[in-house]
C-alpha cells in the first residue's frame, strides 16, 4: 500500500473519530437539556454519561487496532529471525554398547514361534 494511501486512510479514520466525538457530545448536551427542563427524569442523565463514551468509542477501537497489528508484525518479525538463526549443534554423544539380553528360557522360545506361527497364518 503506498504511503499516500495509508496517510489518506488514517486522516479519514481520524476524521470519523472526530465526527462521531462532536455528534455525541451534541447528543450528551441534548439530553442535559432534557434533563434541565420540567419533564427531565434520571434516565437523561444517564444518557449524557453515556453519549461521549460512544462518541470516543470509534478512536478507542482504531487505537486498538494498531496496537494488535504492531504486536502481530512484532511475533511476525521474530519468527522470521528465530527461522534464519542457525540452530546450535548439539555435543556428539559416546554411544554406549547395547546391554546383553538374557538368554530366552524354552517357554519363551516356544511362546515366541507360536506367536511367529500366529502371524504368518494371518498373512
Amino acid at each position: 500500500m503506498p504511503a499516500s494511501s495509508v496517510a489518506l486512510r488514517r486522516l479519514g479514520i481520524a476524521g470519523v473519530c472526530l465526527a462521531s466525538l462532536a455528534l455525541c457530545c451534541g447528543l450528551a448536551w441534548w439530553q442535559w437539556e432534557r434533563f434541565s427542563s420540567a419533564s427531565g427524569t434520571f434516565q437523561n442523565l444517564g444518557y449524557v454519561l453515556q453519549w461521549p463514551l460512544f462518541g470516543l468509542f470509534p478512536a478507542f477501537m482504531f487505537w486498538r487496532i494498531r496496537k494488535l497489528r504492531r504486536r502481530a508484525a512484532e511475533a511476525d518479525a521474530q519468527e522470521t529471525v528465530a527461522e534464519t538463526a542457525v540452530p546450535e549443534v548439539p555435543a556428539s554423544r559416546q554411544r554406549r554398547a547395547p546391554a546383553p539380553q538374557p538368554p530366552e528360557d524354552d517357554e519363551l522360545a516356544a511362546y515366541n514361534q507360536y506367536l511367529r506361527e500366529l502371524n504368518a497364518r494371518d498373512k
